[in-house]
């Protein structure tokens, strides 16, 4: 069990700023949030409008995961070389322009191109972000109050981001795009002003690592298609083909990165401390509610036959994680340590997902609470701890690539679980899905989150014996 750790109260202006930097990064990992979220709820009423087929719709989503997993350790990597103020505010703002870009089209082409861009700066952002926050803390009671809340703002985008694209696409689709713009633009703004320049900034004398950015992006890219594909029911074309290929390019990378002598990911970086398991867990745990979340969005809307807004205002609940997380999280990880809270979180989440499996044709709002709410406390009590784990031991200058690594894992989660359960839904046939397919298709989220529970415990026994 983690103990609790003494360290000096850092100088009040530093801490003012540290607060400042969590504002502005906290910002701006909702906004990534709400943007996947709310275009889950746009895209029928974008392809309509753009004469987007039915069966390409999901690239809307797909593009921006796609690119936004790919360019994740890129992103981690940049941020330790170039500096993290520098890769956050030139990614933030090329997010912001792409994100109008979106707005305004008017051809499928120009929308999915610009998905995939957005996409891709915010697999700069991320990373840069999240590093600019553990650097702006000393390891202690401030930085693990400071992961709390930055966890339950990015969870917060995901659930309260379904509320906002149900009302914004009753306005009209296209304020989805323009939301962000204007979200983005202050949060520029404000992170030039607040976030000071940072000494990690210095490409090294041997040179870039190209060859492993080229190879391991291009994986992930090629290995997160490949996931789409086989939710889409392409596996023996597209699907089998894509795992191939990333495969190759990964074997690749790994061969390069042995003999690079500045390599882009230092292999025994992903040895240290908890950066593994932390980015294991996290992908069974995004994963789970993923699947959980595009599951029971069909079922309302398309089962139940609930409205956009009626759908969103049902998730509203997790939005508790918001509240939860800033007031108890931190003061649990000081008693307990990160691991005991993670587990206790996904044990929350098991039970959540294991109480739906109970839906039948009649469920409604009620019903679904006990799930929405654990799912709250899931977050509440997973994302900072499982953060704060994944950086544990490594040096502040690795803080770039590890967010890296933590992000991807969370992304190529969020694309395994979406396919896992739409394999399990659709269970083989064409037809409209029924209140057994919905039964069978939500034992993806619980029997990842029960992998994650697993983990976690043996994290838990393995650092207790090593204590």
């Amino acid at each position: 069990m983690t103990t609790a750790r003494t360290v000096e109260p850092p100088p009040a202006a530093a801490t003012r700023t540290g607060w400042g930097v969590l504002a502005v990064v906290c910002g701006a990992l909702f906004l990534e949030g709400i943007d996947i979220a709310m275009l889950n709820v746009a895209v029928p009423a974008i392809a309509a409008d753009i004469g987007l087929a039915t069966a390409d719709a999901h690239w809307v989503i797909s593009a921006y995961v796609l690119a936004y997993g790919g360019f994740m350790i890129l992103g981690g990597r940049t941020a330790d070389l170039v500096g993290r103020r520098r890769t956050f505010l030139v990614a933030l703002a090329v997010f912001v322009a792409f994100s109008g870009v979106g707005g305004l089209a008017d051809d499928a082409w120009v929308l999915l191109v610009a998905r995939f861009v957005t996409g891709a700066t915010a697999g700069f952002m991320t990373p840069a972000g999240f590093s600019l926050l553990t650097t702006s803390f000393p390891a202690g009671p401030l930085r693990d109050r400071a992961l709390a809340i930055y966890g339950a703002i990015g969870a917060g985008g995901f659930t309260l981001g379904v509320v906002a694209g149900g009302f914004l696409t009753d306005v009209g689709w296209r304020w989805v795009f323009f939301a962000p713009v204007i979200v983005g633009a202050l949060l520029w703004v404000a992170g030039r002003a607040i976030i000071r320049a940072d000494e990690a900034g210095r490409i090294p004398r041997r040179g870039f690592d190209l060859g492993g950015a080229v190879t391991l992006t291009s994986a992930m890219v090629v290995l997160i298609y490949g996931v789409v594909e086989v939710g889409e029911g392409r596996w023996l074309t597209t699907g089998i083909a894509s795992f191939a290929a990333a495969a190759v390019l990964l074997l690749s990378f790994v061969v390069i990165e042995r003999r690079a002598a500045a390599p882009l990911l230092r292999l025994a970086v992903l040895r240290a401390g908890l950066l593994l398991p932390a980015s294991v867990a996290g992908l069974l745990v995004i994963g789970s509610f993923f699947a959980f979340q595009f599951l029971v969005t069909l079922y309302l809307q398309e089962f139940r036959g609930w409205s956009p807004v009626a759908t969103g205002l049902a998730f509203a609940v997790m939005g508790a994680d918001m509240i939860l997380a800033p007031l108890v999280t931190h003061r649990l990880v000081q008693r307990f340590g990160n691991i005991p809270v993670m587990v206790a979180g996904v044990l929350a989440g098991v039970v959540a997902f294991a109480l739906a499996l109970r839906i039948d044709g009649a469920w409604g709002y009620l019903e679904l609470l006990p799930s929405m709410f654990l799912v709250a406390v899931m977050f509440a009590l997973v994302y900072g701890p499982l953060a704060a784990a994944a950086t544990d031991g490594l040096d502040d200058a690795e803080h770039g690539i590890a967010g890296g690594v933590v992000y991807t894992a969370f992304q190529f989660g969020a694309a395994l679980g979406v396919s896992a359960a739409t394999i399990a839904l659709v269970g083989g046939h064409s037809g409209t899905a029924g209140e057994a397919d919905y039964q069978r298709a939500l034992l993806v989220p619980v029997m990842g989150s029960a992998l994650a529970l697993i983990l976690g415990v043996l994290t838990w026994i393995r650092g207790r014996r090593a204590a």
